[in-house]
């Protein structure tokens, strides 16, 4: 194996990698921050060097500040739009009747 190709395949492997974790974070936004924050207290212990700790402080979750546009959802005020089949419910119906 060449080592362009070997490069190659690396950079490859780098952008999927980086593709799986951009969709895992939309899809799973709570599973996500769960494990940033046990990895985050994990790296930021008392006995690691310093670039570990300050590695861990940079994978702490945010945290949600409590407005409404955060989208945190702790209050319920902030909640989904209705769907639009609900908004077009207030819409009248018209019948109309086929041409022969």
């Amino acid at each position: 194996m060449s080592t362009g190709l070997l490069v190659q395949y690396l950079v490859i492997g780098l952008i999927v990698l980086a593709s799986v974790l951009i969709v895992f974070r939309k899809l799973a936004p709570k599973l996500s921050n769960r494990w940033l924050a046990a990895a985050s207290i994990h790296f930021s212990r008392p006995g690691h060097a310093a670039w570990v700790r300050n590695v861990g402080q940079r994978l702490q979750p945010k945290q949600a500040t409590g407005n409404c546009s955060d989208g945190c959802s702790t209050c319920g005020a902030c909640g989904p739009k209705p769907p639009a089949a609900a908004r077009a419910a207030s819409m009248p119906l018209e019948f109309r009747s086929r041409a022969k």
